[in-house]
């Protein structure tokens, strides 16, 4: 029988004006935003609300983004996101695996949600590009490499991995019971992972729209067998972040997704080059050559510290809608990557990959002779340049055009790109190389056209501002290194490679303005009739915040961190410590460097001139700049460590009214120190090296010499140190009430307060500060760090009192703050004259012993559990056998307990929780390498989770009162 089926006689109604009332204005685009921002149980109740809020709530890409928000760690896929997210929420199960069939509506019209939909649905059989323009080589020699793409343009190459065993092997069907139960990191904004048979069953059952793929640069440490079946390609061999060993940066990624996942478009971090090879599936390749930003993509870029950020739709999007809105001549270099091939990327390109169906591949990023310059001048501080590498003319507003053009140092016509408008530079045209016809190859080849912007690292060098310095300036932090990494990597690439020092040297000028500091550095040497330094010690080594140049006798350390006032104030007061460890005759001093001079180098009106300064009274430079402390001036150090802890309070307290360095005067200053070589090996070059003995003993020895700065005397405030500022101060924060209780505490030391108060000052804003400190710290910790430390700060001081007074129950003393595995030096126990002695068998044995303690730059005095926080967290590595090592040589009281049994304030008495509160109140970021040594901690729940685990051991220690 025939059904026949009539048409509505009645028009369908639109629901979204009585649906979403006042909303109705509001863009789906804009809704969707906001509801991103919601929670799952927000999501739930909007859902109820009405018809088009059900369905913009229950759409998966948005489930997606809020269950990637939440999770932190390993996740596993449950079928859906909003399942999956529902299973994060821990309800129970009857309530997650209940799922009513979804509610069906008319009258509902979306473009934006269909397009989403659309893509999450999309097959990509007709996406291949294989006519694409990006030359294939086969049997490439590394001289033809050289000469015709590195550094150059984009190439496909044939035969690198025919004799790889993954080129084989690398399959989902032979990985799967191999590495199964192995976990790999995941693409996401967060640090996700996933175990490869969870990932593979994601990928079976996922309609993503643009679907996570495994993109894990530590797969060698978690599935070691995976570097076993692959090799480096000879022509790629050459890279310099290779003296780096295991502390170079991100370089190698397993990459594994399925069909519509893929890269946005990007630049290689660094500006290094990459290699990618293939050996699964096919990927669509997008390039445009540098300074040439896509269509679509925004680059931003931090005028404060050069962060560079870049929003960018996702491949398959931009490949949808962007791409046929683009002219045949503004379209990029393309092509389809087939399996066993391997495409080269040169530095500064722009690349979007697109996996056309499941693929598996390997890429690594490196630097070499052609690409070196590029990556330190991206190292460089400032914004401009990093700005110009990646985004071209585009990133220069027209006040900055002018200003570049006005102060250009070479010939005009030579940059002629500077004359071109916003809209002019905007395209780089890729055209068809030709014949002398003028006719199209029969190849088809394609070269990038002469173009108007240069990717030239003169060129380049021209944007970036010569002011600003490499150690005084904000630290960029998207580099992939960070600054004491940089002059490591230079200094070991000097010292082991001369035959490029011309290459390395104009790269450190560019990265950390090496010319300026040997000029610094060798007028310090005329001036004390020193050697000029040899070849080898021309770059500035060390793991310190200021330049150090050390040479065959002496160690030349100039002081800039900070800029001039606070320079001044760190050599001042590491004299004043010198001066009392001679008038005690502490056993300290036998184990740091002997001081030989010490001065301040000062340029004025363009000519260097020098005073020596032994840190007593004040030098007539000084006085001209106006850089005489308000207090203390009578004092024998009057930029000792009292006038320095009054200057950073004053900073930390009261930024708005506190010093300025910002001296608008023709002198430069530059306190420096020079100090005799010490004889032996740095504990960071022995660290992998040294039995277990050995280690054990330096733990011995730095609870001595701890113990040794400890008990120095240290000079004492007084309450009219504080007075004048605290009577100009306008109190406006939330605990400005508690700071006035503790300026009444008469009995409380004025130290005490000041420490009391710069805590209060840092705890302000403490979730938005660690934010942005490093991407390994918790989300889940960072909202509840502010609930964890104390609302009063009085708690920690332990406060008893004694014959009707007051005391604080902790002790004070001077402080190192910055015990590291650089700022420690061993000698050979076994060595005669250098050499190792001989072992029974034939062997050499090397036993060493601790002896010098450097860079006393960071002196300060507070509470002396400070020491302890670089030290357990850098040369200790968090080994509590270690700790405790080190506390049965140290045997000092760290604390006066006096808690009530059974109250809320027990908390107050663990050593351990006073530890973790000054490393979320710490300068640096020290929760970094706290969550890097314990990764397993970036799962906790709670912070008592994490002080327990890193400082527990200090809940042991009666100490010796």
């Amino acid at each position: 029988m025939e059904i026949l089926h009539q048409s509505h006689t009645f028009p369908i109604r639109d629901r979204r004006a009585d649906s979403l009332g006042d909303f109705k204005y509001i863009p789906d685009e804009i809704i969707c935003t906001i509801l991103d921002c919601l929670t799952p149980l927000d999501l739930a109740r909007l859902a109820c609300v009405s018809s088009f809020m059900y369905i913009f709530c229950n759409e998966e890409p948005l489930w997606m983004s809020v269950c990637l928000k939440k999770v932190s760690g390993h996740i596993q896929y449950k079928g859906s996101w909003q399942k999956t997210t529902l299973h994060l929420e821990n309800l129970p199960n009857e309530y997650i695996e209940f799922c009513r069939k979804p509610l069906q509506f008319d009258g509902f019209s979306s473009p934006f949600l269909y397009r989403r939909l659309y893509r999450c649905h999309t097959t990509l059989d007709g996406f291949s590009f294989d006519d694409g323009n990006v030359e294939r080589k086969n049997d490439i020699s590394a001289e033809q490499f050289h000469r015709e793409y590195d550094g150059i343009k984009p190439v496909l190459l044939n035969g690198l991995a025919d004799t790889w065993p993954a080129r084989k092997s690398w399959t989902i069907d032979w990985l799967v019971p191999k590495y199964g139960d192995t976990t790999f990191q995941i693409s996401s904004p967060l640090k996700v992972s996933m175990t490869f048979k969870d990932y593979v069953s994601y990928m079976k059952q996922q309609h993503d729209e643009d679907p996570l793929y495994i993109f894990d640069d530590k797969f060698g440490e978690s599935a070691p067998g995976l570097l076993k079946d692959y090799t480096v390609p000879q022509i790629f061999q050459e890279d310099f972040f290779d003296v780096l060993d295991k502390n170079r940066p991100s370089f190698r990624w397993l990459v594994i997704g399925p069909a519509r996942s893929g890269a946005s478009w990007h630049v290689d971090p660094g500006l290094t080059s990459a290699w990618n090879t293939l050996l699964c599936g096919r990927k669509r390749w997008a390039l445009y050559p540098p300074g040439t930003v896509p269509l679509g993509v925004t680059v931003h870029v931090d005028d404060e510290d050069g962060d560079i950020s870049v929003d960018s739709p996702t491949s398959l999007q931009w490949w949808l809608d962007f791409y046929p809105l683009l002219a045949d001549e503004n379209k990029p270099i393309e092509c389809t990557q087939l399996p066993g091939e391997t495409i080269f990327v040169p530095s500064g390109w722009w690349h979007c990959v697109l996996n056309l169906e499941t693929a598996i591949a390997v890429t690594q990023n490196f630097v070499n002779s052609r690409n070196f310059e590029f990556v330190c001048l991206d190292m460089a501080p400032g914004y401009c340049h990093r700005g110009v590498c990646r985004a071209g003319l585009l990133a220069l507003d027209e006040d900055s055009l002018e200003i570049i053009e006005k102060n250009m140092p070479c010939e005009k016509e030579n940059f002629r790109c500077l004359d071109l408008t916003k809209k002019e530079t905007k395209a780089r045209i890729l055209r068809p190389q030709q014949n002398e016809n003028g006719k199209e190859n029969a190849n088809g080849s394609y070269n990038v056209w002469e173009h108007d912007f240069s990717f030239d690292i003169n060129y380049l060098a021209m944007f970036r501002n010569r002011e600003l310095d490499h150690f005084t300036s904000p630290w960029c932090p998207d580099n992939s290194l960070g600054q004491r990494g940089l002059r490591e990597w230079l200094s070991r690439l000097w010292v082991g490679n001369p035959g490029k020092r011309e290459m390395i040297w104009k790269g450190a000028c560019l990265a950390l303005n090496a010319d300026k500091w040997l000029d610094c550095l060798g007028k310090i040497c005329f001036f004390h009739s020193l050697p000029f330094p040899s070849e080898n010690a021309k770059l500035p080594v060390g793991m310190g915040s200021n330049p150090v140049y050390v040479m065959d006798e002496y160690v030349v350390k100039i002081f800039a961190e900070g800029g001039p006032q606070s320079s001044i104030f760190d050599l001042g007061t590491e004299l004043q410590f010198y001066s009392t460890l001679s008038e005690v005759n502490s056993p300290l001093k036998n184990h740091i460097p002997n001081v030989l001079a010490s001065g301040i180098l000062h340029l004025e009106n363009g000519s260097y001139n020098i005073d020596s300064w032994d840190g007593k009274k004040v030098p007539d430079v000084i006085r001209k700049c106006s850089l005489i402390p308000e207090k203390g001036t009578g004092d024998v150090f009057p930029f000792g460590v009292q006038s320095k802890i009054l200057f950073t309070y004053r900073k930390d307290v009261s930024p708005e009214n506190g010093p300025d360095d910002s001296d608008e005067s023709t002198i430069v200053l530059l306190p420096y120190l020079i100090t005799k070589r010490c004889k032996g090996e740095i504990f960071t070059e022995l660290r992998n090296v040294l039995p277990w003995e050995d280690v054990l003993n330096l733990a011995s020895f730095l609870g001595e010499q701890l113990r040794s700065l400890h008990m120095l005397p240290y000079p004492s405030f007084s309450n009219s140190d504080l007075s004048d500022f605290e009577q100009n101060r306008e109190f406006s924060s939330a605990n400005d009430m508690d700071m006035e209780f503790v300026s009444n505490e008469s009995d409380i030391p004025v130290e005490w307060k000041i420490f009391v108060r710069t805590l209060t000052e840092k705890k302000k804003n403490v979730s938005g500060r660690l934010s942005k400190g490093s991407g390994s710290i918790p989300k889940t910790l960072i909202e509840k760090a502010e609930a964890y430390l104390p609302d009063d700060f009085l708690k920690l001081l332990s406060i008893y009192e004694e014959n009707g007074m007051k005391k604080v129950g902790k002790p004070w003393s001077w402080i190192h703050r910055d015990i590291m595995d650089d700022n420690i030096y061993m000698e050979c126990k076994s060595c005669s004259n250098g050499i190792p002695a001989p072992t029974s068998n034939g062997g050499v044995a090397k036993s060493w012993r601790p002896t010098y303690i450097l860079d006393f730059s960071n002196l300060a005095v507070g509470d002396s559990i400070n020491d302890l926080i670089p030290m357990h967290l850098d040369v200790f590595r968090g080994n509590s056998d270690l700790l405790k090592q080190f506390l049965k040589s140290y045997k000092l009281s760290l604390m006066r307990k006096t808690p009530k049994q059974g109250s809320e304030d027990d908390k107050y008495g663990r050593l351990s929780y006073h530890a973790m509160c000054f490393c979320i109140l710490h300068d640096e970021n020290v929760l970094g390498g706290l969550f890097k040594t314990w990764k397993e901690l970036r799962a906790a729940e709670s912070w008592e989770e994490v002080e327990l685990q890193v400082w527990g051991e200090l809940n042991n220690y009666e100490g010796f009162p």
